[in-house]
């Protein structure tokens, strides 16, 4: 359907009928200096088909997009299949919003069920929700659960989390009226995974959760069984954050390790790229009925009708802010049913042992390129602890950033240039692999990398 815009005849009628003198006088409430005061600097309207082929032509300037790519640091190219991309344009789901009436939104709601299904099974934890925006909110909402639950506000990290994730959690603790005060950030061990130790010295009688990457942010997989072991023994809950759950089809999950809450990015579950987003996030719970209470966003469960058919309904929706406002468990709105819908298609067509199978092939292509890496002079793996698909290496020379720049002339892009995160890092350089790489992909960049 195309975009057309509201008629001058139009706007004056819906403004009477509110009462404005004009649609200026609708943005009073926003501060003058916070308001654009001149019209937008737009060139001339042009007809559609040179505006085809202007974007076109911008498109072509997109070199990127035809590369040989190694970066992950959150986002991860698995393969999507086509059939999938045609299931997801059927109008039932791409206009789909919250599914209120039962009687009329059956197979949106048998699709989030199965998708809350899915999340359930690989995080290892009996209840999950839908409609996350990311996996940086689903840890937010993770952490201010478990204040929660508890009743207490300090929160230890690792310093392994997605620094993007901290920042997400930061501004959400903050809008609490708690400062960082109540964040305390906990460096990793000397091998890369989270220190236990340091971990279980920073709790505190008010630390409500500790939260830790599994995989962390830099690949590294830490004992989650001891960490649970240190936190409980305080009180206080543990959080795990995944931003590829591919590496669940081959660890052992969260929940049989004793994480009470679980989130993670769906995005490599069921959603290309796409320049960074839209995510989709994932959270799973244990099922106890205080959980329940606080989990936030919605649950879809099993029923069945008066005549004994099984069926599906909303059985929990925590948009309490249409009437609690400031005081609501969540401020979760916009459904994300169609990303989930995305991954639960996606997930549905690869199957348990899809699953597993291209996991094992992200592991061992992720574990040869490692090897290889390795034996080059001057490259360094600077953490010795296990990882799944992605893995850390200090650069010859000392510049991530000039590793990345020259082989993009060489249609590489070997990485993500981990001085973006501290420039105490600017030597190294995180890389990921997912079983869309070949043999020959992994040769060229390693070729690439001595050549240099």
């Amino acid at each position: 359907m195309r975009y057309l815009p509201h008629t001058t005849e139009e706007i004056a009628s819906m403004l009477e009928a509110v009462g404005l003198p004009s649609l200026e006088a609708l943005y009073e409430s926003i501060p003058a200096r916070a308001r654009y005061d001149r019209p937008l600097d737009l060139p001339a309207p042009v007809d559609e088909p040179s505006l085809m082929r202007h974007l076109e032509e911008l498109a072509r300037k997109n070199r990127a997009a035809g590369m040989l790519s190694f970066l992950g640091a959150g986002a991860y190219e698995h393969h999507f299949p086509p059939a999938a991309d045609q299931l997801l344009l059927r109008s039932e789901f791409y206009t789909a919003y919250t599914p209120y009436q039962p009687e009329v939104a059956q197979g949106t709601l048998q699709v989030i069920f199965e998708f809350q299904t899915i999340i359930s099974e690989i995080f290892g934890l009996p209840l999950a929700n839908a409609s996350m925006y990311d996996g940086a909110s689903a840890a937010a909402e993770a952490v201010l659960m478990a204040r929660r639950l508890v009743g207490r506000e300090h929160t230890v990290i690792s310093g392994g989390i997605h620094p993007e994730y901290l920042e997400t959690i930061e501004t959400h603790v903050r809008s609490l009226g708690a400062g960082k005060a109540s964040l305390t950030t906990v460096p990793l061990a000397a091998d890369g995974a989270a220190d236990v130790d340091a971990l279980a010295a920073a709790i505190t009688p008010e630390t409500a959760c500790v939260l830790v990457g599994y995989p962390n942010f830099y690949g590294s997989i830490c004992d989650l069984r001891k960490v649970a072991e240190a936190a409980h023994a305080k009180g206080a809950l543990v959080i795990t954050a995944t931003q590829d759950p591919y590496a669940l089809a081959l660890l052992e999950s969260p929940g049989a390790l004793g994480a009470d809450i679980a989130v993670g990015e769906g995005q490599p579950l069921g959603l290309p790229p796409q320049f960074g987003g839209p995510g989709v996030g994932l959270f799973a719970c244990r099922e106890d009925r205080k959980y329940l209470q606080q989990i936030p966003g919605r649950i879809v469960g099993e029923t069945v009708d008066k005549e004994g058919n099984r069926g599906y309904v909303l059985t929990l929706a925590t948009r309490e802010q249409h009437i609690r406002r400031e005081r609501a468990t969540s401020n979760i709105c916009t459904n994300s049913g169609l990303c989930a819908t995305a991954v639960t298609i996606k997930m549905c067509m690869l199957g348990k042992q899809g699953f597993v199978a291209a996991a094992r092939q992200c592991l061992a292509k992720a574990e040869y390129l490692k090897k290889a890496i390795a034996g080059l002079e001057g490259y360094a793996l600077p953490y010795g602890a296990p990882t799944f698909n992605e893995f850390v290496v200090r650069v010859r020379g000392g510049d991530a950033k000039k590793v990345c720049d020259t082989l993009a002339t060489r249609e590489i892009i070997p990485g993500y240039d981990l001085g973006r995160v501290s420039a105490d890092r600017k030597g190294e350089l995180l890389i990921a692999v997912t079983e869309r790489h070949t043999r020959a992909d992994l040769d060229r960049l390693v070729e690439a990398l001595a050549a240099i």
